[in-house]
């Protein structure tokens, strides 16, 4: 197979599922530095796995010049996320008070109308804006900045805990700064989780040679949470990834483990009245409670008797979901039905 082909589709899947979590619960994340983010971390990675810079410029399509002038210019502006339009449109609200939809229609007009609109309607229903009036003359004021930042703040501290906790258990021993590059907030914050983590006992800090190491020997995200539940993704997300490479690899770790590693994905068709229906959809949850009672005795095992002198991390995944099935071209024109969209055949 084409190895471009499957890479594509693996791309336009993960663009899926950044775009989900972009807009989830209401939220609009800012997304302008996805694609310098990808072009530097796949870059990264590249070169960690002993492709020279020749190699991996040539595997982007651009000369070593070119590629090393835009990995020093991104280094610079890592900081630097940059602002959405969305953002945008809010900070002007927010600098003015109480305004009109036609200045600020007005204040951006070198971007199309609909965009405005749709983007001042976007942040009424998020709550980040007040609306009253129709027309032209529809007033909006936005919360105070102090208010923003501290909604900002909160939003951005919950399940960060969780999240920390998540990386420093699947990629640990860590150092400080491998931690910061995995967990893109700024040192003084992330020094004020891991605090929280060694002070309840979730992270464990050892030092040595002047260098502090953070690792953890357990993680536990209570299902259903309302907090956190971005640990889960990052974890499910992680094994999957894990699980794959593990097989893509001809190192004699790979080899070794073979047997034992890899994935499967089965679907069962059944509907409503069907005999197995209820079978097929309780199975996760009897492999959660398999699961779960033999981490316990695992656990219970290595806190009597201490853990193996050399630690192999078995983990399992699986996921669940229910799809059904639609006919893809009637579901189009229905959708194109209800946003008033004319049919191309007419």
């Amino acid at each position: 197979m084409n190895l471009e082909i499957l890479i594509g589709s693996i791309v336009r899947q993960t663009t899926v599922l950044i775009a989900q979590l972009a807009t989830s619960g209401g939220a609009r994340a800012p997304l302008a530095h996805i694609a310098n983010q990808v072009f530097s971390d796949l870059a990264r990675e590249l070169e960690r796995q002993g492709l020279s810079r020749v190699v991996t410029a040539d595997l982007f399509g651009i000369s070593l010049r070119s590629y090393q002038r835009k990995m020093i210019r991104l280094r610079e502006s890592s900081s630097d996320r940059g602002r959405s339009m969305w953002d945008a449109v809010l900070q002007y609200l927010v600098s003015r008070g109480v305004t009109t939809r036609a200045e600020v229609l007005e204040r951006f007009n070198r971007d199309p109308e609909p965009i405005v609109r749709g983007l001042l309607s976007d942040l009424v229903q998020s709550g980040f804006v007040f609306s009253s009036g129709s027309g032209a003359h529809t007033l909006y004021r936005a919360t105070s900045e102090d208010e923003l930042t501290a909604v900002r703040q909160s939003q951005a501290a919950r399940g960060l805990d969780e999240f920390v906790w998540a990386v420093v258990y699947r990629h640990g021993p860590l150092a400080g700064e491998r931690l910061s590059e995995l967990v893109a907030v700024d040192d003084e914050q992330l020094a004020t989780v891991l605090e929280r983590l060694c002070q309840n006992g979730r992270v464990t800090a050892n030092s040595e040679g002047g260098v502090t190491r953070y690792s953890s020997q357990g993680l536990f995200l209570q299902q259903g949470a309302g907090v956190g539940w971005e640990a889960s993704i990052y974890d499910h997300f992680l094994a999957l990834v894990r699980t794959i490479c593990s097989r893509l690899e001809d190192a004699p770790d790979a080899r070794e483990y073979a047997p034992y590693t890899g994935g499967s994905t089965y679907s069962f068709d059944v509907g409503p009245g069907h005999p197995m229906r209820e079978e097929v959809l309780s199975t996760l949850a009897r492999f959660r409670e398999r699961a779960s009672d033999l981490r316990q005795r695992v656990m219970a095992h290595n806190d009597a008797h201490g853990p193996p002198e050399t630690v192999e991390r078995v983990v399992a995944y699986a996921g669940q979901s229910v799809i059904r099935q639609f006919d893809e071209a009637l579901e189009r024109e229905r959708a194109d039905k209800e946003n008033g969209e004319p049919d191309e055949s007419s």
